[in-house]
C-alpha cells in the first residue's frame, strides 16, 4: 500500500472518530462550548507545527490570507454541524450528508480553477444528488424539510473552506499552509469563549470529550497533511478522505444504538458511493503530461 494511501486511510478512521465523539458531546454541551473545547483539543498540533524545524521558505501573504479564510469558514461550518446535532438529529444520517462537500469544491474548482471532470466523478456527483434527495424526503417527515437547510450549512462551509485551502497551497508549502488553517480555526473559538453564552460548572467527562474529539481533528488534519506529502493527489485524496462517515456511522449504531430506515441507508449508501467514485480522476491527456514535464524541466 503506497503512503498516501494508509494516510489517507488514517484520516478517515480520525475524522471518523471525531464525528462520532462530536455526537456523543451534543448530548452535554452547546454549539459554542464543543467548538471552544475542540479548538483547545487541537492547539497541541498548532504548536507542533509552529515549532516544528522546517526548510525556510518565502510567506506570500495572498496564499496565507486563503488558508486563514479557510480556517475561518471551515470552523463555521463545524459550528453549524454542533447546532445541528444539539437539536436531536441522527449522525448516522446527519454526518454522510454534510461529508458531500467535496461535490461543492470539486464543482467551484471547475469553475475558479479551470479544472477538468473525469466521469467517475460525474456519477459520483449523481449519486450524492440521491442522497441528498434520500436524507430531505426522511426529514421531511421529521421536521417540515428545514433540517435538510440547515444541514447544508456545513457543506457549504466545508466546500468552500477546503477550496481556499487547496488556492493557498499554490505558494506555499503543505505544512506552512495547514499551519495558517489551524490558526484560522482560533478566532472564532475565543470569541465564544468569552461570550456570556458559555455555561459554568460542564460535565467533566463532556470536557475531556471534547478535547479528545478536538485532537482527532487535528491528528486527522497532520495525517493528510502527510498524505499530501507523500505525491497524493488532492483531486484523490480530498474525496477519499470524507468517507470517514463510514466510521462514524459503525460507531453510532454500535455504541449509540441508532436505527436507521429505508431511506437512511439508501441516503448513506449513495454517500459513500459518492464520495468514493469521486475519488477517481481524470487521467491527464499525452499535452498535459508533456506540459507537465516541461514544467518539471523549467524548474
Amino acid at each position: 500500500m503506497k503512503p498516501w494511501l494508509w494516510l489517507s486511510v488514517a484520516t478517515v478512521a480520525l475524522w471518523g472518530l471525531w464525528g462520532f465523539l462530536s455526537r456523543v458531546v451534543g448530548n452535554d454541551l452547546t454549539g459554542e462550548e464543543a467548538l471552544v473545547l475542540n479548538t483547545v483539543g487541537l492547539s497541541p498540533i498548532i504548536i507542533w507545527l509552529a515549532l516544528r524545524p522546517s526548510r525556510k521558505e518565502s510567506v506570500n501573504l495572498g496564499s496565507v490570507g486563503w488558508a486563514v479564510l479557510g480556517g475561518l469558514v471551515g470552523n463555521a461550518g463545524n459550528f453549524a454541524l454542533y447546532h445541528l446535532m444539539n437539536s436531536g438529529e441522527k449522525a448516522a444520517t446527519t454526518i454522510p450528508l454534510t461529508s458531500l462537500y467535496p461535490v461543492l469544491t470539486i464543482l467551484l474548482a471547475m469553475v475558479v480553477l479551470r479544472e477538468r471532470m473525469s466521469g467517475w466523478q460525474w456519477g459520483g456527483i449523481g449519486a450524492s444528488l440521491v442522497a441528498i434527495w434520500c436524507f430531505n424526503m426522511q426529514s421531511a417527515e421529521l421536521s417540515g424539510g428545514r433540517w435538510l437547510v440547515f444541514a447544508m450549512l456545513p457543506l457549504a462551509c466545508w466546500g468552500f473552506a477546503a477550496l481556499f485551502q487547496k488556492m493557498s497551497t499554490r505558494k506555499l508549502s503543505g505544512e506552512c499552509s495547514t499551519l495558517w488553517f489551524l490558526l484560522g480555526l482560533v478566532p472564532m473559538a475565543v470569541w465564544m469563549a468569552i461570550s456570556p453564552g458559555l455555561r459554568e460548572g460542564l460535565n467533566s467527562r463532556a470536557i475531556w470529550l471534547a478535547l479528545i474529539s478536538g485532537l482527532m481533528l487535528g491528528l486527522g488534519n497532520l495525517t493528510l497533511l502527510a498524505a499530501y506529502s507523500k505525491d497524493g493527489k488532492a483531486s484523490v485524496i480530498t474525496p477519499l478522505s470524507s468517507i470517514y462517515p463510514m466510521v462514524t456511522v459503525l460507531l453510532a449504531v454500535t455504541f449509540l444504538g441508532e436505527r436507521l430506515g429505508s431511506l437512511e441507508k439508501l441516503g448513506i449508501s449513495c454517500s459513500l458511493l459518492g464520495v468514493i467514485m469521486l475519488s477517481v480522476e481524470r487521467r491527464p491527456s499525452v499535452e498535459a503530461r508533456a506540459e507537465g514535464v516541461s514544467e518539471r524541466a523549467d524548474v
